[in-house]
């Protein structure tokens, strides 16, 4: 049922409280934050909620994928420094994607109404997705002041103060599920979230080397964070999401229906773990993914990439340009399907369908080798910017966006 309530007369005050910001982020950055999310995102700190913290991506070795968040962090601190008249420091206490789905909303609060979030001071909200296209529900009200209603659509932000003068709420999510970046802010450098996030990183994010992809293979974390609970039912995160863009998990081996792939004592979710291939329909693809997280990691890549591949195949189609396809490798039901406990029906009411997962969208095999291959050269990039910019992150204990024209070779760090 949707939250309501009666609000309190407004309260009047000449300090500014609130600003929704249009266009915020761009289209292309909010699908690159929804591919990192769906690929990696875990069960949420509130029913119905998944989210994506960026110790979990660093502890997960996923470290390289916090460099998105860089940039964006900057602006929006700098955006509320500016509007909110800030003559002090601010720094980031958490940076996180979230996703309210089916059932989720939260009632009237203030997002420092605990005694352990009296630190924060501003709280910033960035939207991924649009209200009524991806979802229905999930509108934020406040209990006085303007704006309000704020109707979430893909690229706007809006920031606020942490206080009872933003009283505000959720509304229930009936359908999809609602994308978000969001940020809270403090003056107090005690809850910096920055040295946790270094520690996390000079432990797990070593010097660059070309060619090392497991330098960039995610490793899953405990398989009870992706379970995802729904009254007396439930479903892993990461079998839904592959589920439900008709994909599936099978066994590594060429065997067909062997039984003996899984041992009989052997929890099934612990194969996920493990390496492992991609199935859809009757065929089974021939690569041998590490585990389940870089299976879904290419799957959710793919998704984000296919107007780009979409447009590469098309170009050599008519001869515009010259794309080399690796070599593809499809069998016909290869490897028996791995018998993991999911509510495939329960997941499709939560997430629902989304992006290019529609009935009529055709897959390409072609285009999904090309993507695996596309990934590896997004996942090393990447890696090899965190590598350069960690020792700067290092010495100034603090994360920023370095000035490409600035940097020096680093030596000694990760030998």
């Amino acid at each position: 049922m949707t939250t309501t309530a009666t609000s309190p007369p407004p309260t009047a005050t000449e300090d500014p409280v609130r600003l929704l910001i249009p266009g915020f982020l761009s289209p292309e950055t909010c699908k690159e934050l929804e591919f990192v999310h769906r690929s990696c995102g875990t069960a949420g700190y509130r029913p119905s909620v998944v989210s994506t913290s960026l110790p979990h991506l660093a502890a997960t070795g996923c470290g390289h994928l916090l460099l998105p968040f860089v940039p964006i962090r900057e602006r929006l601190r700098d955006a509320v420094e500016s509007f909110f008249s800030c003559h002090f420091d601010l720094f980031v206490e958490f940076t996180g994607l979230v996703s309210w789905c089916k059932g989720a909303s939260i009632g009237w609060h203030s997002d420092d109404n605990k005694p352990y979030l009296r630190q924060r001071a501003f709280t910033a909200v960035c939207y991924l997705n649009s209200h009524g296209k991806d979802y229905k529900g999930g509108i934020l009200q406040f209990q006085d002041g303007e704006p309000s209603p704020v109707v979430p659509v893909a690229g706007d932000a809006v920031i606020y103060t942490a206080d009872n003068r933003n009283v505000h709420c959720v509304d229930e999510v009936t359908e999809g599920e609602r994308l978000t970046l969001t940020l809270w802010f403090t003056r107090d450098s005690a809850y910096d979230e920055d040295p946790k996030l270094l520690k996390f990183l000079s432990q797990t994010s070593w010097s660059y080397k070309p060619a090392d992809q497991n330098s960039y293979i995610p490793l899953p974390a405990s398989d009870n964070m992706y379970w995802f609970s729904y009254d007396q039912s439930g479903f892993d995160i990461r079998c839904a999401r592959v589920h439900i863009l008709g994909f599936s998990f099978h066994a590594s081996n060429d065997e067909k229906s062997n039984s003996a792939s899984v041992a009989p004592t052997e929890d099934p979710i612990e194969l996920l773990g493990k390496p492992l291939r991609l199935g859809r329909g009757n065929d089974v693809f021939g690569k041998i993914f590490a585990n389940s997280l870089h299976a879904l990691q290419v799957v959710q890549f793919y998704y984000w990439k296919v107007p780009e591949l979409a447009e590469r195949r098309k170009h050599t189609t008519v001869g515009s340009e010259t794309v080399c396809y690796p070599t593809i490798q499809v069998q016909q039901s290869s490897g028996m399907e791995l018998p993991l406990p999911c509510n495939h029906g329960l997941a499709q009411t939560i997430f629902g369908s989304y992006g290019n997962a529609e009935p009529e969208f055709t897959l390409e095999w072609d285009d999904f080798m090309l993507a695996a291959v596309l990934w590896e050269n997004y996942s090393d990039e990447l890696k090899r910017k965190l590598s350069t910019f960690l020792p700067y992150w290092l010495s100034s204990e603090t994360i920023f966006v370095v000035d490409s024209s600035e940097i020096t070779q680093v030596r000694g760090y990760g030998n």
